[in-house]
């Protein structure tokens, strides 16, 4: 289906030159002067070359309809990622590069949505947010201040992000998936 430039959100899948691409990155530039574009970063499907593009807004591209489907995490070995469809008990193989940087926050059991084209997987989307232990921090300064100052951590994903000051080694926190930025301290 046709649609314009500037509706291409991450994650949709577009066919240009008879080709399947999975957007990485849409965004829609408005300088001052001049026609507003819409900068498309993307990914090849067939053999995950990237790619980036720049449309007018108005342009006209080709959407394609994917399946959404939701899929448990399974286990990940040297061919990519397992995933298993809960109502048909499917297995499906994820290659590494439709992953990307989500791989640190996939843990056994999570359920994603994989969007599938045929039968191939083309994207992934993770739960918005992970719960992580704390394995790498610095220790509590006395008269340190509880607000506006954050340190430096290290999760049990080996992903670096920041905590506030009264977070320790050892403790259970909140990330966001999209870029590891710390939300709370975990409730279990």
């Amino acid at each position: 289906m046709r649609v314009i430039a500037s509706s291409i959100r991450k994650g949709n899948v577009i066919e240009q030159d008879g080709k399947l691409y999975v957007v990485l990155s849409a965004e829609n530039i408005h300088p001052g002067k001049g026609t507003p574009v819409s900068q498309i970063e993307m990914r090849r499907i067939s053999d995950g070359v990237k790619i980036s593009e720049r449309y007018k807004t108005t342009d006209q591209v080709e959407k394609v309809t994917i399946e959404e489907r939701n899929y448990t995490y399974l286990y990940e070995d040297a061919e990519g990622f397992h995933f298993m469809n809960g109502e048909t008990y499917d297995q499906v193989q994820v290659p590494k590069d439709v992953v990307g940087n989500a791989a640190p926050y996939l843990q056994e059991n999570m359920v994603v949505k994989l969007s599938m084209h045929d039968t191939s997987p083309v994207s992934i989307a993770l739960p918005q947010r992970a719960t992580l232990e704390v394995v790498e921090t610095e220790p509590v300064t006395k008269g340190q201040t509880a607000s506006s100052s954050y340190k430096p951590a290290v999760l049990s994903n080996g992903v670096r992000t920041a905590v506030p000051p009264h977070v320790a080694v050892g403790t259970r926190v909140v990330v966001m998936t999209e870029d590891g930025s710390y939300v709370e301290r975990a409730k279990d």
